[in-house]
């Protein structure tokens, strides 16, 4: 046999040892790594937000029944008034002259009265000596009627007069503080259809209120009692509590989307409120301290799927997981045990469970989200459970179905005792070199290496 030359054999021990390397190399990659956080002990607490406006609690603004010139003002802005005191002055001239031809018009009709009055008396005494016929008694009678008629109908107009004189006199209705004037000495104002807007008087700025619009999906949790806080933007760093008085009836449509009115009080002894702030507000729900909690992330983790025999979907535990969060029952138990029925084929797919097993993490998301396990919902029944999963041997996932109850958007509080406080759950894959990160499988659309399925995505070319 022909000696090998030294070049071929360091040639092949090259090759060897690459391809060892490589060999060893996909297998360490093969291996999935799992972000976990633990079970924990805390606070829950479920809450409604909304932004607002801040209001005093009385309101009044002050128009003018007269027409007329503004000859005077007596309050500004920030002026605080007392209930009577006079605000404002229309020129009085013309109603003065209306007082005085009233006045005029009752004193001729009161001696029209007195004449009729004097005639009807000796009307009688001659009927009485049958002087006169009974028709021109009841004639001397009828006059003296018509005249006293007249007398109240101008007693009336004078009263009139005077009135509308005394309109011209503005005056305010309540105690408070001038927070608006929107007239000036000389401005004209003109009362034939409405009452013109003078000023607007806030009453006591230690009570206020803010006036906020809750959704209608949170308006069915929201009740008068509960507390709230919130803040303004000129003192972020302050909180402002406040109690739900009110809940409106009466629904606003903007764009289709429908509100209700929700009224806070609020104690402003400071004065750091002022009418118009707007209020990023919270309504405290409900709270539970010290309780197990399991993070929302875990909740949503569904395992990514991997090939395997028969092209069905070797991540079992993601499909039953999937099948027994949406079933919720029976049959949702024994996928999650492995004993569910075969799995079907998707029709021109790579096989798998047709309903659950191919969703994407919103798909999920949404899932777990009707059960309670992630947003902002209130509390779960204590038969509503959901799936977690842990780590078990040589890191392979185990699923966990556990009972859930309310919610913070982060942590949802854990009822069941299947997972004990420092309990590892798996929120989502560590990422793999050249990959990013996630918590679960790849979204619809987004295909694994050389063109592999992921989460119900499709084949890419």
């Amino acid at each position: 046999m022909p000696r090998l030359r030294p070049w071929i054999i360091v040639a092949v021990l090259a090759v060897v040892g690459a391809a060892a390397f490589f060999v060893l190399r996909g297998r360490e990659g093969s291996a999935e790594k799992w972000r976990t956080q633990a079970v924990d002990r805390g606070a829950v607490e479920v809450t409604v937000s909304a932004t607002g406006t801040i209001q005093p609690v009385e309101k009044v603004e002050v128009g003018s029944q007269a027409s007329g010139t503004l000859s005077w003002l007596g309050a500004d802005f920030n002026d605080r008034v007392r209930k009577g005191q006079v605000i404002a002055q229309l020129e009085p001239s013309s109603y003065r002259t209306a007082v005085a031809q009233s006045e005029a018009n009752l004193a001729r009709a009161q001696a029209a009265f007195s004449e009729a009055s004097r005639n009807f008396e000796r009307s009688r005494e001659l009927k009485e000596r049958n002087v006169i016929a009974q028709v021109d008694l009841d004639a001397a009678e009828a006059a003296f009627d018509q005249r006293k008629a007249e007398v109240k109908q101008a007693q009336a107009s004078l009263q009139s007069a005077r009135v509308n004189l005394g309109y011209t006199t503005i005056t305010s209705p309540i105690d408070g503080v001038i927070i608006a004037r929107a007239v000036d000495i000389g401005q004209t104002v003109a009362a034939s259809l409405s009452a013109p807007k003078l000023f607007q008087i806030a009453g006591d700025l230690t009570r206020m209120q803010v006036e906020t619009k809750i959704d209608e999906a949170d308006i069915g949790r929201v009740a008068p009692g509960l507390s709230a806080t919130f803040t303004v933007d000129a003192f972020p760093e302050d909180t402002f509590e406040g109690t739900v008085r009110q809940v409106r009836l009466e629904p606003l449509i903007e764009q289709n989307v429908v509100t209700y009115t929700t009224v806070i009080d609020v104690s402003n002894p400071e004065l750091k409120l002022k009418p118009g702030m707007t209020a990023n507000v919270t309504i405290r729900i409900e709270k539970k301290d010290d309780v197990l909690r399991v993070p929302n992330a875990a909740l949503r983790f569904r395992p990514p799927e991997t090939p395997g025999k028969g092209g069905s979907t070797g991540g079992g535990a993601r499909t039953a997981g999937a099948s027994a969060t949406a079933a919720g029952g029976a049959g949702g138990a024994q996928a999650a045990a492995g004993e569910g029925r075969p799995r079907g084929r998707r029709p021109g797919g790579a096989g798998g469970d047709s309903t659950g097993a191919r969703r994407g993490p919103a798909e999920g998301h949404q899932e777990n989200s009707a059960s309670g396990g992630a947003g902002g919902a209130g509390g779960a029944p204590d038969g509503k459970r959901q799936m977690v999963y842990t780590l078990g041997a040589e890191g392979k996932l185990e699923p966990r179905r556990v009972a859930t109850g309310i919610t913070d958007g982060t942590h949802t509080e854990l009822r069941s005792r299947e997972l004990a406080e420092g309990a590892l759950v798996v929120t989502g894959a560590m990422p793999k070199k050249g990959q990013a990160a996630g918590t679960g499988t790849a979204p619809p659309g987004m295909g694994g290496p050389g063109g592999q399925r992921g989460g119900g995505g499709m084949r890419r070319f």
